[in-house]
């Protein structure tokens, strides 16, 4: 006699939303875009930017300043 055994249920952990909205993706890729192709520039020194965490890094900070879903910084 063969036991059916039921099927895999979910942990218990609520399905969340998206962290970030499609449009700060969209501005991000749009800044790593431009690290790219040399136009990116730091804020403070005002040196091109050579790294791609620190072009996604302005990318989600413009996105927080105009006010789209992005996570808080980690402090």
């Amino acid at each position: 006699m063969a036991s059916s055994t039921p099927g895999k249920k979910s942990s218990g952990k609520k399905q969340s939303s998206r962290k970030y909205s499609p449009a700060a993706g969209n501005v991000v890729a749009t800044e790593v875009r431009a690290m790219e192709q040399g136009e990116l520039l730091s804020g403070r020194s005002g040196k091109k930017v050579t790294s791609r965490k620190q072009a996604i890094a302005i990318g989600l900070s413009e996105a927080r300043r105009a006010g789209m879903k992005v996570p808080a910084r980690k402090n």
